[in-house]
């Protein structure tokens, strides 16, 4: 078992009625507040005119970003980081999901840099400040809230790349389950299984490591699982949102990877076929995950699968290893397909076998898949991406 260190200094306003303290909050590091947002659905639900209010009764001067896109460009960090030079911005308030904090994030670095913000991304120029961030979050998926990653796409290069540096560890994350109320099925169903690949990409491991975290992952697997259809169904089911939400941010706050050292699969696999096609995140690892959960299967990996089977989806433990893991992935199929309706197939989004090669190559590229649960090449992957046809 390998030692770590753990840390997470994000300070964490949880529920309802909770906005009250997000005036102090940004008064402790300045004046000129930098708001960013997306397409504008804060403004329809009202929660923009709450925000605002909050800033102009602690006296603060607030600034403005809107648009961020979904798959956020690194145009719109550029964009931020020029207000924050230009205007002399201290901190920065990202309301919104996954796409906007990660976005925000590099905003933030990016405004003690001259340069192009994707020169962050190419890690032309190392990162060691970054403009204090909070944020408000709206969607459960990502876990932006509560770590110091952030994905940006380029659409000129047909890139897509997540870094990851400490200084962009969010300060304060006001988490109120009532935000998400508003989200659709189709969203909510993709943030859970962005989720569930945050967990899977941790989980799936053969190094040794304590018991107890792999107890808190298959729990919040099970929550997932359990409170997601309430959420769909309900969409205004406090308890459902809260567990998601709340399971969102500890699935990659960094506290179930333990002394795990291992690079991720699906995560860089899905990065290219997005980062060309603009699909969404979520759907996009719906598709990947059962597909390489098959294709990594074998004799030396099955005990894990038999985990996973018998812990999170409650398969009788006294089944042949190898039926239940085949099980648990067709149960893990059912569930994104059938429970959570996400399609099912590339094909089915318009994608054909054309990038097929071009995005394994850069996903290994990137990715470092030789160092993941099961190392694989570029032609693994292209395997993986014709079992998603």
């Amino acid at each position: 078992m390998n030692s770590f260190v753990y840390d997470i200094p994000t300070k964490v306003y949880f529920g309802e009625n909770q906005l009250g303290h997000l005036g102090e909050e940004l008064s402790k590091y300045g004046k000129k507040v930098l708001m960013t947002y997306g397409g504008g659905s804060i403004k329809k639900s009202g929660l923009y005119d709450k925000v605002v209010a909050e800033i102009k009764k602690a006296g603060l001067e607030l600034f403005e970003l809107s648009g961020i896109e979904p798959n956020p460009r690194v145009s719109s960090v550029n964009a931020g980081a020029k207000i924050c030079k230009e205007e002399g911005i201290d901190v920065l308030l990202a309301v919104g999901g996954g796409s906007v904090i990660d976005c925000t994030k590099y905003i933030g670095a990016a405004a003690f840099y001259d340069g192009d913000a994707w020169d962050i991304l190419e890690q032309k120029t190392d990162v060691t400040k970054c403009l204090p961030v909070l944020d408000i979050l709206t969607l459960a998926a990502t876990g932006s809230e509560m770590d110091y990653g952030g994905v940006i796409s380029n659409p000129e290069t047909k890139d897509k790349i997540g870094l990851m540096f400490p200084v962009m560890q969010p300060k304060v994350s006001f988490l109120d389950p009532t935000l998400t109320y508003t989200v659709s099925q189709y969203q909510t169903a993709c943030g859970s299984s962005d989720m569930l690949s945050h967990i899977i990409e941790v989980y799936f491991n053969m190094n040794k490591d304590l018991y107890m975290l792999d107890t808190v992952m298959e729990g919040l697997m099970k929550t997932i699982i359990r409170y997601t259809p309430i959420a769909m169904k309900e969409p205004d089911n406090y308890e459902a949102r809260a567990n998601l939400m709340w399971a969102s941010s500890w699935a990659i706050n960094g506290f179930v990877n333990g002394g795990k050292q291992q690079a991720w699969s699906c995560h860089p696999i899905e990065h290219e076929v997005s980062a060309i096609y603009d699909i969404t995140h979520g759907l996009g690892l719906a598709i990947l995950t059962p597909r390489w959960m098959e294709y990594c299967l074998d004799e030396t990996t099955v005990s894990k699968y038999y985990q996973f089977g018998c812990n999170v989806f409650g398969l009788e433990p006294k089944m042949e290893p190898m039926e239940v893991a085949k099980k648990s992935i067709e149960l893990l199929s059912d569930f994104l397909y059938n429970t959570l309706g996400l399609k099912s197939t590339f094909t089915e989004l318009g994608i054909d076998d054309k990038n097929f090669e071009i995005m394994a190559e850069k996903s290994v590229e990137i990715g470092g898949l030789k160092y993941a649960f099961k190392a694989l090449t570029k032609e693994d992957v292209v395997k993986i991406f014709e079992m998603c046809k």
